[in-house]
Order: C-alpha cells, then sequence, then structure tokens
C-alpha cells in the first residue's frame, strides 16, 4: 500500500464526519408555541391564585408571588415584541 494512499484514506474519514448529517435542527416553530403555551400557563396560574386569594384560599404572600410571575412575563414578551418590530422596520429600511 502506498503512503499516499494511506494519507489519502485518512484524510477522507476525517473529512466524511464532517460532512455527515448532524442532529436535527430544532423547529422555531415547535420553540414558539412552547414559549406561548409557557406564558399561557403563567398568567392562568396567577388568575387561579388571584381568585383563590379573593375567597380566601390562598396566602398573600402566594398572591404576591404569582403577580410577579406574571408581570415579569408579560414585560419579557412585549420586550420580544418590540424586538420584533424593530427588527422588521430595519428589513423596511433597507434598500432594494
Amino acid at each position: 500500500m502506498d503512503v499516499r494512499s494511506l494519507f489519502a484514506a485518512q484524510k477522507y474519514a476525517a473529512t466524511r464526519t464532517a460532512t455527515a448529517a448532524g442532529p436535527a435542527q430544532p423547529d422555531i416553530g415547535r420553540a414558539v408555541s412552547d414559549v406561548a403555551s409557557s406564558f399561557e400557563q403563567t398568567l392562568r396560574q396567577a388568575e387561579v391564585t388571584a381568585q383563590k386569594a379573593m375567597i380566601g384560599d390562598a396566602d398573600p404572600h402566594a398572591l404576591v408571588h404569582a403577580l410577579a410571575q406574571s408581570e415579569l412575563a408579560v414585560e419579557a414578551a412585549v420586550t420580544v415584541r418590540n424586538k420584533v418590530v424593530e427588527a422588521y422596520q430595519e428589513i423596511l429600511r433597507m434598500p432594494v
């Protein structure tokens, strides 16, 4: 066996893994759907806790915690929305 062919076989084996199919890329639609359902679940839990606090079944600490979580979730959603709008406006400003 020729040394050059041995080196060629080694190089081929090394580059073959680089061209092999990698792990599947995450689906952006599924990720957005998961985030939206998590957001909805957070708001629903806060609403249930607030209703329980109104009738006296939940302590005030649980109510404050639930309201803080829902406030944080809403602020995060608004921030993401603003970034998406900024990106869209930036795309519109691009010359054609």
